[in-house]
């Protein structure tokens, strides 16, 4: 049985989905760790041309779901976008709809200036950077083709290119990696003072060649994940970044001034908006459908150029999905849930018991009732967020 929403509760924003993913496979090399939807190589064999065609295919079909005029974000992840033929990745660009936040993400070798100058005249606002680490012996065991200079050459390329708001990615829990090692990351990452800070804790999938050439280290990598968490929010909070969700940091007072350097793509993700997604793997949430896209680079090609729509998966998401998943997105966040329509998905035992505990504050009644996880629940996360489910 479906949990009773109150009405409004998950409806596509006014006016039509703000939120655009468009997906760019292609990548150099596999990095061992590795589980997206990527394809190895195909430059100089017109793959990458025909599967941008297909991409605005796509598109083009799915723009009835798209809000007119400008869009709050468009993200292009991948894969390495950056890898994927420049006349492509121009033409690919130029065909997007205007937002207010256009990110694209890159592997520090291929920036180059060249590459910067074309996001920069293709209205690409924001680029997020692959660095994972700053320690060769690390991206040796992540299969990482970028060294520490390219990271730092990267930045420097994007800013001589007038980039102000330049996303950085680290891993951590990394196989051989010690708290000094962690250290250094963060170190060599404020030294470049990017504007926002992606710190993730590696995950390594069973069945993988990673997992099984580096079983027992990642074994004792765990163990040591809640120290290693609490040591980058204390490190990167000292020097003035906002932690605004789990695993993000965005700087706030000077230099940032102003503006909200929250990674505005993800927040619609937290935020529970719909979403379009286009492009192999792609997912999309639409009124409450949500589609994923599959994963094959020749079926999705093929199905557009005989104007059919690409290979899909179809979900219908009840009314009791869609909130424990609000529920459990926006607890990743440092601003107040709101509760309307969500309360059928909370166990009120849990809750109490995690108000009684200090690992959550809930404010207000009815409509107007909000929840917080404070610092320590923030720290345990989805172990409290389980609890707290229905």
């Amino acid at each position: 049985m479906a949990v009773p929403v109150a009405p409004g509760a998950f409806e596509t924003e006014q006016g039509g989905v703000r939120h655009l993913y468009v997906h760019l496979p292609f990548c150099a090399h596999r990095c061992g760790y590795c589980d997206f939807v990527t394809v190895v190589g195909r430059r100089g064999d017109g793959s990458h041309g025909s599967y941008v065609d297909a991409l605005l295919a796509e598109l083009e079909r799915e723009r009835w779901a798209l809000a007119e005029g400008a869009l709050t974000s468009v993200f292009v992840g991948g894969g390495t976008p950056t890898f994927t033929d420049p006349d492509g990745l121009r033409r690919l660009l130029s065909a997007l709809p205007p937002a207010s936040e256009v990110t694209v993400e890159a592997n520090p070798e291929t920036v180059t200036p060249e590459l910067a100058a074309l996001l920069r005249e293709c209205g690409v606002t924001r680029v997020s950077l692959g660095a994972q680490s700053f320690t060769p012996r690390l991206l040796e065991v992540l299969d990482r083709v970028a060294s520490p200079d390219d990271v730092r050459g990267a930045v420097h390329t994007l800013r001589d290119a007038s980039f102000d708001n330049i996303s950085l990615d680290l891993v951590y829990g990394i196989p051989g990696q010690e708290p000094s090692d962690l250290d250094i990351d963060l170190a060599e990452a404020l030294a470049l003072a990017p504007e926002h800070l992606s710190l993730y804790e590696l995950e390594a999938k069973p069945g993988t060649r990673f997992t099984h050439a580096w079983g027992s280290e990642l074994e004792r990598q765990a163990e040591a994940m809640e120290g290693y968490f609490e040591r980058v929010v204390e490190t990167l909070t000292d020097a003035g970044y906002r932690w605004y969700e789990t695993a993000n940091f965005c700087l706030v007072g000077e230099p940032a001034g102003e503006r909200d350097l929250r990674a505005h793509h993800n927040l619609g993700y937290w935020h529970g908006r719909d979403y379009l997604g286009v492009g192999i793997g792609a997912v999309s949430t639409v009124a409450g459908v949500r589609r994923r896209n599959a994963p094959a680079l020749g079926r999705y090609v093929a199905a557009l150029q005989a104007g059919q729509e690409p290979p899909r998966e179809l979900e219908e998401l009840d009314d009791r999905t869609r909130a424990q998943e609000r529920l459990m997105l926006g607890l990743r966040l440092d601003e107040p849930l709101p509760l309307a329509g969500l309360a059928a998905a909370i166990d009120d035992g849990a809750l109490e018991r995690m108000v009684r505990g200090g690992l959550a504050v809930a404010k207000g009644a009815g409509r107007e009732s909000t929840l917080t996880l404070t610092t320590r629940g923030r720290f345990l996360g989805g172990a409290v967020t389980v609890e707290l489910l229905a």
